[in-house]
């Protein structure tokens, strides 16, 4: 390939992103334009730049050239990856914290919310173009800064919306061409109706270890189990249900929710109330082979990996759910903290409430370097069990602790609802529980 066909592609895809971003409707609702039209125009130039660099670093080497340097650590955000940040954190800080305390309420997030955030389309760039997305390369960074951002707003609204984006992964990562080509069409025009169903209700939960069974009948399958804490559960079409296959291992089936045995109810819970949560019962569902997440492949595969990968994947999105409800907490936190007058001070003057801000501001800091690095080494395609295990085990023990210490930080008015940090207590204790259901 020519130096100038490198230059086109390279520079093609860049501003196709970028061009779907600012183009999107909410961009306009959101008084963004400005800010997009300016990073569109930056973002040209610096994919010309990088498209040069590109075509020569693709240019045939002369002998004795020396290999390409190692990759630095760099945690600076792409022009795309800020521009997706901003649109985002303006969607959490204008539509979803307004709505959570009414969501919380009424335990189901407000009519077309979730309809509103396909608007944005991160739908679509979460599908490469080659099968009808828009996304040039499929970054599991660029995900989890989405959770990150959106569970800023509300985890439980978070949760809700990216539900069908979850099922719309898993499609795109494990799914075989069959099951992209039925499902993913109505998902890019904006069809949220779709949910993932791994938790089940008992303790110890290990999602490597479903009780949930999908026994052989024929050349079907019979699917019998429970599954909890599942958003959208009462309007979803379709669940992506995790069950064991006997001497085979867990595997991920495509479940119609008006299949005959397939009973769901409503189950509000301490906290992620908004997210319209439910109990999905699975009675001696029958369901084709069809039906499994990557077809024969997926069925033939020894040892699960894909299976094994979304559980990682699904530990890392927890992870940036803790970490963007703890850095709205702190954000939250310090201001009340400096204005809340206590014999003649600020109660920050008090040492140990400095030390206690001080404490959730390094915890949050290891909570990101841990989540981040984890999501990198998926996009690097290094293995990430050992780093996956290690963000959700870490998030889920500071995020308990982070929230006690929100409340405590607030005094009598971290426990009423003058003042959002019980939800976000009650936010931030579920991530406990939640290992499964979401997926980068």
């Amino acid at each position: 390939m020519d130096n100038q066909k490198i230059i086109d592609e390279v520079m093609g895809g860049g501003l196709r992103v970028l061009n779907r971003i600012a183009d999107s409707p909410l961009v306009e609702r959101l008084g963004l334009e400005a800010r997009a039209q300016r990073l569109v125009y930056q973002g040209a130039k610096r994919a010309a730049e990088t498209a040069a660099k590109a075509a020569k670093r693709r240019s045939p080497k002369r002998s004795g050239d020396r290999s390409s340097k190692p990759r630095k650590f760099d945690l600076n955000l792409s022009e795309e990856q800020q521009l997706m940040r901003d649109t985002l954190r303006r969607f959490a800080d204008d539509l979803m914290q307004p709505a959570a305390r009414e969501a919380d309420d009424r335990s189901a997030p407000p009519d077309d919310f979730v309809d509103t955030f396909a608007e944005l389309g991160a739908i679509a760039m979460a599908v490469p173009e080659e099968m009808g997305g828009a996304a040039e390369q499929v970054s599991a960074v660029s995900q989890m800064l989405i959770v990150e951002d959106l569970a800023r707003g509300d985890m439980g609204l978070a949760y809700a919306v990216l539900a069908p984006l979850s099922f719309a992964n898993a499609l795109v990562h494990w799914g075989d061409a069959d099951q992209r080509a039925r499902l993913l069409p109505s998902l890019l025009e904006g069809d949220t109706t779709a949910s993932v169903a791994v938790v089940e209700p008992h303790p110890l939960f290990d999602p490597s270890e479903p009780r949930t069974t999908a026994k052989k009948r024929g050349t079907d399958f019979v699917i019998t189990g429970e599954k909890s804490m599942v958003a959208l559960a009462e309007c979803a079409k379709w669940f992506l249900v995790a069950a064991d296959i006997p001497k085979t291992g867990p595997r991920f089936f495509v479940v119609d929710a008006d299949a005959s045995g397939v009973e769901v109810t409503k189950e509000p819970a301490m906290g992620l109330r908004s997210a319209g949560l439910g109990h999905v019962k699975l009675d001696k569902v029958r369901v084709g082979r069809e039906s499994i997440l990557g077809g024969e492949t997926a069925l033939k595969a020894q040892g699960g990996a894909a299976y094994d990968e979304a559980v990682n994947r699904a530990r890392i999105a927890w992870g940036a759910m803790a970490l963007g409800t703890s850095q709205v907490l702190l954000d939250y936190a310090i201001p009340y903290c400096n204005e809340r007058i206590a014999f003649g001070e600020p109660i920050s003057h008090r040492q140990a409430v400095a030390f206690m801000i001080a404490d959730i501001a390094i915890e949050i800091e290891s909570m990101r370097m841990l989540v981040y690095r984890a999501a990198s080494r998926i996009d690097a395609g290094l293995a990430c069990q050992r780093e996956a295990y290690l963000a959700r085990t870490l998030c889920s023990d500071k995020a308990m602790q982070i929230g006690t210490d929100g409340v405590q930080l607030l005094g009598g008015a971290g426990f009423i609802k003058d003042h959002p940090m019980e939800i976000w207590y009650r936010h931030l204790r579920s991530v406990a529980v939640m290992d499964g259901n979401l997926l980068l």
